[in-house]
């Protein structure tokens, strides 16, 4: 394929170097000069491994080649992919100028030559920007209408410095972000040589994929610095405990866990995470993470009870008590939670649980109720159908499989806020269905 790559900085030197070894016609373009001549001489303008070969190889083989000229890299292109940076301002905004700059410059270049342009977005930015800035610049100044003979995508990269060579045609996944189905066309065959899952998304779901990536690996490396500042000031071999720990890959290293709903909660997590918090404060020993991770869980908690109230319903069903289906354990069940703060607000509440049955609780989960909600089993009904008769919002707090038809039934005629996510079909599923982080 022609290709044309706009930015000659990390991303785009190494996209432009693996591709021309892919057998793609290239050509790079940069403002900088001397970065444009550093190319054509055969050289990376950029230290990473590999990447001097491949650019010395491709040149040599004349698949490679730079120019400052925008105009001729659209030219001599069918697929642009945009790669300039996006650096940070102070208030942490991204600037998006050099991006502008770049579009605005691809659709006047755009609007001197008439065939089918595909325009791929690989700069890391914010939901929603490709959409609503790149768009609007490439059709309003290049004269054509996406879906047209103009296409638009949003295709993350996941390179690491030291490692890109090996990252790049070995990818962990391929994502193609598209303004319409079949826009990714073009870029799916450009990638068509590497062996990763590829995945067709929307422009803001492959947007929002970036940042899911970067944000959790920053996450671990922090979790894991906490946890080993922890761990030396007990006097523990932290790189032993990390080891121990990535050998679970069952639910520590896994999906398990990261799909948004509502708060942990349980006998373990809460206590536990507590215990860990208290006990490095008397080490004088901060733990920002680990507290912060406990007032996120706290707010999950609050805007589930702010959503009630928005909804303007007095009479609220809730489908699920114990904090996971299949247990009878409430102790600091997030829903126990929720539905003690919405009695206190004056709401009517109905709840049902088949697997709660308030005489047979005991020991300290009885204790936990008696102290928190000693009224609970007033609240507690044995038929799941009089609960959602009598309720104007249901709430579904698990994942009771039971719930499922009747759940889908009910969203006929009245809303629904579903903490767990029962259903993978929201789209289809109406105005009535919400989740509070979905």
């Amino acid at each position: 394929m022609k290709v044309g790559v706009f930015g000659l900085g990390y991303v785009g030197t190494v996209t432009a170097a693996c591709l021309a070894r892919e057998g793609h016609q290239v050509i790079g373009t940069d403002i900088n000069a001397d970065k444009v001549e550093t190319v054509n001489r055969g050289y990376s303008p950029v230290l990473e491994d590999g990447v001097d070969r491949l650019v010395r190889d491709a040149v040599r083989l004349e698949r490679l080649r730079a120019t400052t000229d925008q105009a001729e890299a659209i030219s001599s292109s069918d697929v642009s992919l945009i790669c300039v940076g996006t650096p940070s301002r102070e208030n942490g905004s991204l600037d998006l100028d050099p991006v502008r700059t770049v579009v605005e410059q691809i659709a006047k270049a755009l609007g001197q030559r008439r065939e089918p342009h595909t325009v791929v977005m690989r700069s890391t930015v914010l939901p929603g920007t490709t959409r609503e800035v790149v768009g609007p610049v490439l059709e309003g100044l290049s004269g054509r209408r996406l879906g047209a003979d103009l296409n638009l995508c949003f295709t993350p990269e996941f390179l690491r410095e030291g490692a890109s060579v090996r990252d790049f045609f070995d990818p962990p996944k391929t994502v193609i972000g598209e303004w319409a189905p079949g826009h990714g066309d073009a870029v799916a065959e450009l990638f068509s040589g590497l062996s990763a899952p590829l995945f067709r998304t929307t422009l803001e779901e492959a947007e929002s994929v970036k940042y899911a990536d970067n944000a959790f690996h920053a996450l671990k490396i922090t979790f894991a610095n906490e946890l080993g500042n922890f761990c030396k000031a007990r006097g523990v071999d932290s790189h032993r405990v990390m080891d121990v720990f990535c050998h679970d890959t069952k639910l520590n290293l896994s999906p398990a866990y990261l799909k948004p709903g509502y708060a942990f909660g349980g006998s373990c997590l809460p206590k536990d995470l507590r215990a860990l918090v208290y006990d490095a404060r008397q080490a004088d020993l901060p733990m920002r993470l680990f507290e912060a991770v406990l007032r996120s869980n706290e707010e999950q908690v609050q805007r589930a009870l702010d959503f009630v109230r928005a909804s303007g319903a007095r009479r609220i069903g809730v489908l699920g008590l114990a904090f996971k289906a299949g247990t009878d354990d409430l102790r600091e069940s997030p829903l126990v939670e929720l539905v003690e703060s919405l009695l206190g607000k004056g709401f009517d509440l109905s709840v049902f649980d088949r697997h709660v049955s308030i005489g047979q609780l005991v020991g300290s989960n009885r204790q936990y109720i008696d102290r928190e909600i000693p009224h609970l089993a007033q609240l507690m009904r044995e038929s799941l159908e009089d609960v959602v008769a009598d309720s104007e919002l249901l709430i579904v707090g698990n994942r009771d499989p039971i719930f499922e038809p009747v759940v889908r039934d009910a969203l006929a005629s009245r809303r629904v806020l579903d903490l767990v996510r029962l259903f993978d079909d929201v789209e289809e599923l109406g105005e009535n269905y919400h989740g509070i982080c979905w």
